[in-house]
């Protein structure tokens, strides 16, 4: 009993605190909005299943907390479940009940509450990196190489200690983390790195290379690598406007470079084990949440930040995939084809499902799951 209650302690409740304020976030977002369009909300649920507790406000909608952590939904008028398929009633509405249906809101308005979602989850990471930034300060090293690794990619290309780092492939550089992120990025691809040494302007080009790196949480990760480290960390605290600046930037930087390394994934770059689920999200969490709370606010962000990009691709089933359907509507003036929304949302639950499956899988093995139950048949 007391290693259960440790697992729960130490894994399973700041799982809960983070999926559950992301969650709530994302749904939050269509809610407010739906309910500044006019539409009723009938319900709005943190987690799937039978509810913990419940309540219903004064507009009608119930709220809820329901007894699987793996995710929630707002449900409109005239929905016939979560995905917001519409279901039989909407074809015998009455004007004023058409008034408030979500299904038979003008394209623009359905659409404002389909990507009101992932739109707040990017504010929320925002808000939250900037109070980081602002409190704690955003980690910064200037970009000046401090020690160049003898043999490595860098040595071999001639770069020097003390060589500062302007720029790479035209981007400018403004602190050592930003090489760091975007040499991690390109494994096998040629760099051009612009660089000031002893006051003179120079250009190099180095291709980084593949290297393994295993995380504090026993996790593995391929990345680029070119024989560089600084010798200088400090955490920069800036001005609340500045604050913002800095991490609208730094969600912009999570944003493409999640969308680069799943891009290396399809093309084989990229090792498709990185790809995590619930159970690693959990096994973060965890440890994480040891680190502190400002390190468990950071996560949350970051979760924030991917759960609003998943949900923006266009895939049916998602958010992505329901703007989509609002495209073909807008364009060609008329609801695509009742049948092929339905092969369409199967596809996209087929898809969602799939994912959802391998990423358990490469959970289990990561965690040495599959491992520990071959051991008990061998």
């Amino acid at each position: 009993m007391p290693h259960i209650l440790s697992i729960l302690h130490d894994y399973a409740l700041p799982f809960i605190l983070v999926i559950s304020v992301v969650v709530f976030v994302h749904e939050f977002g269509h809610y407010w909005v739906a309910r500044r369009c006019g539409i009723r909300v009938m319900s709005f649920s943190i987690g799937f299943g039978k509810p913990i507790f419940s309540w219903k406000d004064k507009h009608g909608t119930q709220w809820q907390v329901a007894w699987l952590p793996l995710g929630g939904y707002v449900k409109m008028f005239g929905d016939a479940d979560p995905a917001s398929s519409p279901d039989e009633s909407v074809k015998t509405m009455t004007d004023d009940e058409k008034k408030v249906a979500f299904y038979h809101q003008s394209v623009a308005k359905r659409a404002a509450v389909v990507i009101a979602g992932p739109a707040v989850n990017y504010i929320f990471a925002i808000i939250v990196l900037a109070v980081l930034f602002v409190f704690q300060g955003q980690p910064y090293s200037p970009p000046t190489i401090g020690t160049v690794q003898e043999g490595g990619v860098a040595a071999q290309a001639g770069l020097h200690g003390g060589d500062k780092v302007t720029a790479i492939d035209g981007t400018d550089v403004s602190r050592f983390e930003d090489i760091k992120r975007m040499v991690s990025m390109s494994v096998g691809a040629p760099m051009q790195f612009d660089i000031e040494r002893d006051g003179a302007a120079q250009t190099i080009t180095l291709t980084p290379e593949m290297s393994v790196q295993t995380d504090h949480f026993g996790g593995e990760h391929r990345m680029g690598k070119i024989g560089i480290v600084s010798n200088a960390l400090e955490y920069k605290e800036w001005p609340p406007l500045q604050a913002v600046q800095h991490a609208a930037l730094e969600t912009w930087h999570l944003s493409t470079d999640t969308l680069k390394a799943i891009g290396q994934m399809i093309l084989g770059t990229r090792a498709s084990d990185e790809i995590g689920g619930p159970l690693r999200i959990a096994e973060m969490s965890g440890h994480i949440a040891q680190d502190g709370v400002w390190a468990l606010v950071w996560f949350m962000a970051v979760i924030s930040v991917n759960l609003g990009l998943i949900n923006l691709f266009p895939v049916p089933l998602l958010d992505g995939g329901h703007l989509m359907f609002y495209a073909y509507e807008a364009v060609f003036k008329r609801p695509l084809p009742e049948k092929a929304q339905e092969i369409g949302m199967r596809i996209g639950l087929t898809m969602v499902a799939s994912l959802m499956i391998f990423a358990t899988w490469n959970d289990l093995v990561h965690l040495e799951v599959i491992a520990k139950i071959k051991a008990l048949f061998s």
